[in-house]
Order: C-alpha cells, then structure tokens, then sequence
C-alpha cells in the first residue's frame, strides 16, 4: 500500500471519528473539498504544509498523525 493511501485513508478515519464531512474539513482546513476527496482515495502526493492544515483541522497533535497501524506495515 502507498504512503499516499495510508495518508488518505488515515485522514478519512480521523475525519469519520470526529463525525464531520468531507465539506466540512476542506472549510476548516482552507482546501478546496475536492483536494480531500483526492487525498482520502490516495490521488494526490499531499504537501506536507496541506497536510499541517488537514491534521490541525482534525483537532489532533501531528504527531498522533502517524499513531497508526496503517503507518507499521
């Protein structure tokens, strides 16, 4: 599985747990909705400043980011 679909997939699950859609974080991020859309299916090589702002919209610190299993395969 590629870094681009952990990411993705990591995001979506946060994003899921806290309840909010895909709309909504892209507005509290300040991304346009359909760059998540691609980052969460793994389409898109995420800048890491794009990735800051994704994860500080999530309301969790960066380094829990990759408190993953997803990321220890």
């Amino acid at each position: 599985m590629s870094i681009k679909v952990k990411v993705g997939q990591r995001i979506r699950e946060l994003r899921n747990e806290i309840g909010i859609s895909q709309e909504a974080l892209a507005n509290k991020a300040e991304i346009d909705r359909t760059y998540v859309t691609d980052v969460e299916n793994g389409r898109r090589n995420i800048s890491i400043e794009n990735l800051e702002k994704l994860v500080t919209a999530l309301q969790i610190p960066f380094k829990d980011f990759f408190n993953s299993p997803n990321f220890d395969k």
